[in-house]
């Protein structure tokens, strides 16, 4: 296939990368970890086939690229600016201490001061991939430690932007005393950054004061065609057009530029359905970002300087983790947030390989430096599902934590461990299941009713939410036993599951039905199979969206042939 290498690259990532994320699944194992094993098979570093490792980086870019698009859908400028305070001096902050420790390394290892700065500078940004879909995967997105960490991703990107601009010139200024290079005098580089910063200031402006408006016009305009293939054209377009101008003309990173190009196409209506068309595009071409990433790492460095990678990768669990850490608390946020933001944190990814490539290209950073790094980044993005996983372990007890701060609120019922676990006393009541915007609307109205209502919720910003409602919560994921038997179902009139996923809501109604054999329960459904899924696991009643919909518009028309006229609530 050296006729066609892009097909052969592609295909090869792709499969590969399913068998062993199939086998990584078999094994209990993150699927990432297949990724980068399938990566590590069509490299260079391993005998047989090698993919075009050029190819395969700038197919990952575009996966990152739409993933920032993405993100930019759901989060408005009112949302980037709600966390300037901490994303900005947080992100700064936590990349100086990482830079400094890196460099303290290189200093312990006699590396030049060049090399030790960008090596650091290289450990201290995350990546934008591995961080996005961990807020996703836990349903972080939305609540105030999801908007924080993206906005310390901007930052971050900003930050990166601006370093990747100087490096050459820094590198020559900061090499000079060692190499014979002529120092660049301050004035000269004071005018590179201004002039990068304008040219940043200039695309974001460009981007409020114009795409703010015309790209939600665009997406109407072809909406109204009727034709899905054109609008999601017309979504992929904007997306990768944006992105690719914003490089080309600003200098902006091709990641900041979708961001931006989703920011602006958030303010249309039809951005639900934007998301819709891009996903699984998205997640194909993530998955070669992963790919790209296993085709460079080189395992001999593993072999032959093991102590200088663990040095490395404790500055990114740990250092980096702990200044992010102690930055988030001593804003005044909670200790849960603190926590979140470090965990997230705790990798590094695409922006660093970018610096550490530019280094060596300057003749900055020896490849063995660039080989370490590599490492580091592979192994930090293989633990960072397992601190996650502690997180989520810690979460009842920082739930009872937060409650005893709260003086264990008479509104709420707080989900903790078992042995101090408290049950409603409630009886007759009606348990809803999730607090999203189906179950807001159930639960709201059941309160407005005067009917006896417990939410099981486990979204921060979420409870809070049915606290001033006054509605009784258990704080916890629904699908967990001991929310559940929290929930006494044994004395409640109905059970009302909204959870969208459905294998979740499947084991809240297994478990509900096991509880109570009497009990009435209604679980929404997206598809056919999740339909027939709950329906097998005791449901009474699944309320099919698609279904519910075509029943209305049916009762429209009856109600047209009648000589009646139906209002949109009535159907």
């Amino acid at each position: 296939m050296h006729d066609a290498p892009l097909i052969a690259t592609l295909v090869s990532g792709i499969v590969l990368a399913f068998v062993f994320a199939a086998l990584a699944h078999k094994l209990r194992l993150p699927p990432l970890a297949g990724y980068l094993m399938a990566g590590v098979v069509v490299g260079p570093f391993t005998p047989g086939y090698v993919a075009d490792g050029h190819l395969a980086h700038q197919l990952a870019e575009v996966g990152v690229v739409l993933l920032m698009f993405g993100v930019g859908l759901h989060f408005s400028l009112k949302d980037l600016l709600s966390v300037k305070n901490i994303a900005i001096p947080g992100a700064l902050g936590q990349m100086a201490v990482a830079t400094v420790l890196g460099m303290l390394l290189g200093w312990a290892l006699g590396w030049p001061f060049a090399q030790g700065f960008v090596f650091g500078l290289a450990l201290s940004v995350a990546s934008t991939v591995v961080l996005l879909r961990a807020m996703e995967e836990h349903r972080l997105m939305e609540t105030e430690r999801g908007r924080i960490a993206v906005g310390w991703l901007i930052v971050e990107d900003l930050a990166m932007v601006l370093a990747l601009v100087l490096l050459p010139a820094i590198g020559l200024a900061l090499g000079s005393g060692t190499q014979g290079g002529a120092a660049l005098s301050f004035g000269a580089i004071a005018g590179t950054v201004a002039f990068t910063i304008g040219k940043v200031a200039l695309f974001v402006a460009l981007m409020l004061v114009v795409g703010k408006r015309l790209i939600p016009w665009i997406l109407k305009v072809v909406a109204y065609t009727g034709s899905r293939e054109l609008f999601r054209l017309a979504v992929l377009a904007i997306a990768l057009g944006v992105a690719f101008g914003a490089a080309g003309l600003f200098g902006v990173s091709f990641e900041l530029g979708a961001f931006f190009a989703g920011m602006m196409m958030g303010e249309s209506k039809l951005a639900q359905r934007a998301t819709e068309e891009t996903l699984p595009l998205r997640d194909a071409f993530a998955v070669l970002f992963f790919v790209s990433i296993g085709m460079l790492f080189n395992y001999q460095v593993v072999l032959t300087q093991p102590w200088v990678v663990l040095a490395a990768l404790l500055i990114v669990v740990l250092g980096k983790s702990l200044a992010a850490f102690g930055i988030v608390l001593v804003s005044g946020r909670p200790l849960r947030t603190a926590l979140t933001i470090a965990t997230s944190l705790a990798q590094i990814g695409e922006f660093s390989f970018i610096l550490i490539g530019v280094g060596v290209v300057q003749n900055l950073v020896s490849k063995e430096a660039q080989d370490v790094l590599l490492a580091a980044a592979i192994l930090s993005i293989l633990l960072n599902p397992l601190l996650f996983k502690l997180l989520d372990r810690a979460k009842p007890w920082l739930d009872a934590r937060e409650a005893r701060q709260r003086g264990h609120d008479a509104a709420t019922i707080i989900a903790t461990p078992p042995e101090i676990l408290i049950t409603s006393t409630l009886s007759a009541h009606v348990v809803v299941a999730g607090y999203g915007r189906v179950g807001r609307l159930i639960g709201e109205a059941l309160h407005d009713q005067g009917q006896a209502v417990l939410v099981l919720e486990e979204e921060k910003e979420r409870v809070a939410m049915l606290h001033q409602h006054g509605i009784a919560t258990i704080v916890g994921n629904a699908a967990r036993d001991d929310v559940l038997e929290a929930a006494n179902l044994a004395h409640a009139r109905a059970l009302v599951v909204t959870v969208p996923d459905a294998f979740e809501s499947g084991e809240v109604v297994r478990v509900a039905r096991l509880a109570n054999p009497r009990l009435q329960i209604i679980a929404r459904a997206d598809s056919a199979a999740s339909e027939a899924h709950l329906q097998q696991q005791g449901a009474d009643l699944v309320v099919l969206a698609q279904s519910e919909l075509a029943r209305g518009m049916l009762e429209h028309l009856r109600a047209g042939q009648a000589g009646q006229t139906v209002t949109p609530d009535a159907a």
